[in-house]
């Protein structure tokens, strides 16, 4: 079980890396090439529209298909949409519909791949190591992150749009590692026709524990999310070029790869409501503190704590999910909770992008901040549920018995 789990861990990393780069290096390009920050706002849009429009549909397919077949498959498909922009990119000339294509085709992709990846951690660990292969799998998918946007911005400078090509290997290799997985079972959803492509939305819509988590991440990232800007603000705010870019992208990564791996070797959580709160209002001021920084090394730490925040409530909502969620249903799950995430990232970038074309970068991501203080108030007093939560095991719920 432990081997099968290194082999997950190793295909997600490598996957997410070659996302993380591809973030970091379209941004680049696409703002050198348009200096408009809206160009910026339209990839989230593309990105999270067809995981709006396809959530029921790929959590039905992962609760019913493969899940091992799923990753292959995407992994393989995302190498393809890597292909595509850096062909596109070669002579330096974009074409910016085209580009925009693959990257609603990747949002896609995304739509199937995010909800498989999810559902398989209960599948290859143990319930009693769960809570910490969460922890693990955080910092390991944070420290593609870090790595990532570091690597990426090093990349660009050293052989600017050939950068994709690692890109490519990246998700190829990630593919290959998936396909030594062993099968894995899956319990069949009970459930007939329209009940059955819906149950996932009915669940976490009665479910006292994750709707109030999918709900925080949702709001708090929508409002708070200042990744989208970080190109604006190294060339505008900071004057800085891409290596500095990427070591900006790097450092919320780098800040949760840390608390992750802290999280890892802690005991079991206590007070886990006052502590997912808690994280919330950190994170809220590390926003307010990038906002006003006119100083690169201020920046870079509010940034730093800006990640770690996030991996803390992260890793207590991502815990709570699947430990309150059966497996039948836990693709379905995951694919709300995906959509969630998706419109609170890609929407946050959205809204960000399409604010600053208005405001200006510093005063955009002040209105965030505060938001972001608003969202974390208000959850805190309309979810007495989840704050009064001690032990993250305290929303454990009993797994069907049917697994095929």
């Amino acid at each position: 079980m432990i081997a099968n789990f290194v082999l997950y861990l190793s295909a997600r990393v490598l996957v997410s890396l070659a996302s993380s780069m591809l973030s970091v290096a379209l941004g680049w390009h696409l703002y050198l090439y348009s200096n408009d920050p809206f160009d910026l706002a339209l990839v989230g849009l593309l990105q999270i529209t067809p995981m709006i429009m396809l959530f029921i549909v790929s959590g039905w397919v992962v609760d019913h298909f493969p899940r091992k077949f799923i990753l292959v498959t995407c992994a393989l498909c995302e190498a393809g949409i890597h292909f595509g922009i850096g062909y596109n990119m070669f002579e330096g000339e974009l074409n910016k519909p085209f580009i925009f294509t693959l990257v609603f085709i990747h949002g896609m992709i995304r739509a199937f791949y995010s909800p498989a990846s999810d559902a398989v951690l209960t599948r290859i660990v143990s319930r009693e190591f769960l809570s910490r292969a969460v922890a693990i799998t955080s910092s390991t998918w944070t420290t593609a992150q870090t790595l990532g946007p570091l690597g990426a911005g090093l990349l660009i400078a050293w052989v600017d749009y050939q950068a994709y090509n690692y890109l490519v290997a990246f998700a190829c290799t990630g593919a290959v590692i998936f396909m030594l997985l062993p099968p894995i079972t899956v319990n069949k959803p009970t459930e007939r026709g329209l009940k059955q492509l819906l149950g996932g939305i009915g669940y976490v819509f009665k479910n006292p524990i994750v709707l109030p988590s999918i709900t925080l991440d949702l709001f708090i990232m929508l409002t708070g999310s200042v990744m989208a800007l970080l190109p604006v603000f190294a060339v505008d705010v900071l004057h800085v070029g891409s290596e500095t870019l990427g070591l900006m992208r790097a450092m919320p990564a780098l800040g949760g790869v840390m608390m992750g791996l802290l999280l890892a070797k802690l005991p079991p959580m206590r007070k886990a409501g006052k502590r997912l709160f808690l994280a919330l209002f950190i994170f809220a001021a590390s926003v307010l503190v990038f906002a006003m920084s006119g100083n690169l090394f201020l920046s870079l730490a509010a940034l730093w704590v800006y990640g770690a925040s996030d991996m803390i409530s992260v890793n207590i909502r991502s815990t709570l999910i699947q430990i309150a969620t059966p497996d039948s249903l836990r693709g379905r799950v995951s694919a709300v909770n995906m959509l969630f995430i998706g419109i609170s990232n890609e929407m946050g970038d959205f809204r960000a992008g399409a604010m600053a074309a208005l405001l200006g970068p510093v005063l955009t991501v002040i209105t965030g901040a505060g938001m972001a203080f608003a969202v974390a108030f208000g959850g805190y007093a309309l979810f007495p549920g989840l704050r009064k939560l001690d032990r993250l095991t305290d929303a454990h719920v009993k797994e069907d018995a049917n697994a095929s």
